[in-house]
């Protein structure tokens, strides 16, 4: 497939600035996979669109307020994210500018209560560095930002401590939010549970090569970051049970998808339990081991994320439901509105 043909225009003011009043006041597009159809729903009325006996995929990462401000001992100010730990107590982030982080160079918080030195360079402005004195995690919990995408015109607020952030997040570890989950809140979970809709936890820590640009001009030549995903053994056992009974697993997000064909992979296409590191690289045309159901919200062209979902849902059904969407002025990325496909 050729990356242009997924490409679509997008007035700036459907891009979400701010997230809904209340999560489950996102908008919702059904897209019927068999029939073709388009339904015009609400996040609220989930329910009516899943089935006793189906299994929600839900991402447990939470994010980090990974965006940190450091100084150079000239003074300049260098802006990191905080991307993951590395063996032997080294940390990798992305530096900005990078070309101001060479190895040897000490990177301190203005206060003082965390110093830094750079021991590697990598590509795209990756470095790692060694925690020199102080907390690295203390340091992000109190002068840390919330990595909001670029996208967002605005500076965090104390707000999306919260909002980036889905209500089942558990395990620290991401630079983004699986942003279809954030639609969620306990009560529409409740909801779903009194239905017959199981609440499957699995982990894929959410890193920013999920969101870089594929630029190869053949798609098929880009290559993912690494990530860590992890399928528990209680995980695998609910899915495979749901679907032996009828069920289907509703995939909540891109990285739960990823996840669980990840775990597919590690054992010749069988769901079972794993973790460790992935690549996992989806585009059309591929099939799904694992997933019958996608809740997603709506991408940025060029990206992984935007072939993943047309992988799944048909690269033509993937066009119309996105002109449909912007026909209808649904609200785009993260904190919009959201696309179920069945």
């Amino acid at each position: 497939m050729r990356l242009e043909d997924l490409d679509y225009d997008l007035p700036p003011e459907l891009i979400a600035q701010h997230p809904a009043v209340r999560r489950e006041d996102a908008r919702l597009l059904v897209v019927d996979r068999a029939s073709g159809a388009l339904h015009d729903s609400r996040v609220a009325d989930l329910a009516r669109w899943l089935r006793p006996g189906d299994a929600l995929a839900l991402n447990e990462t939470r994010v980090r307020p990974a965006r940190l401000d450091v100084r150079r001992p000239s003074g300049g100010r260098i802006e990191l994210l905080v991307v993951r730990p590395e063996p032997g107590g080294l940390w990798r982030v992305l530096a900005r500018p990078a070309k101001k982080a060479a190895p040897g160079c000490a990177l301190a918080t203005d206060d003082g209560c965390l110093t830094l030195e750079v021991v590697e360079m990598g590509r795209e402005g990756e470095r790692v560095v060694r925690v020199v004195a102080g907390d690295l995690d203390r340091a992000l919990e109190a002068h840390g930002r919330v990595p909001l995408p670029p996208y967002i015109h605005r500076a965090p607020g104390p707000e999306d401590r919260e909002r980036y952030q889905t209500v089942f997040a558990r395990v620290d570890g991401a630079v983004a939010a699986p942003t279809a989950g954030l639609h969620f809140t306990e009560a529409l979970l409740a909801s779903l549970a009194a239905l017959g809709v199981a609440r499957v936890p699995l982990l894929l820590h959410v890193g920013p090569g999920t969101f870089r640009p594929v630029s190869a001009s053949d798609p098929r030549e880009h290559v993912m970051d690494e990530e860590w995903f992890e399928v528990g053994e209680a995980a695998a056992a609910v899915l495979n049970a749901a679907r032996a009974a009828g069920g289907r697993v509703v995939a909540v997000g891109t990285t739960a998808v990823r996840a669980l064909e990840s775990a597919c992979d590690a054992h010749g296409g069988v769901l079972a339990a794993a973790r460790g590191w992935t690549r996992k690289y989806i585009l059309p045309p591929y099939r799904f081991q694992a997933v019958d159901a996608l809740l997603t919200n709506f991408h940025l062209p060029r990206t992984t994320l935007l072939l993943l979902v047309a992988a799944f849902a048909g690269e033509e059904s993937l066009r119309r439901a996105y002109a449909h969407a912007v026909e209808q002025r649904y609200r785009f990325y993260s904190y919009g509105d959201a696309m179920l496909v069945v």
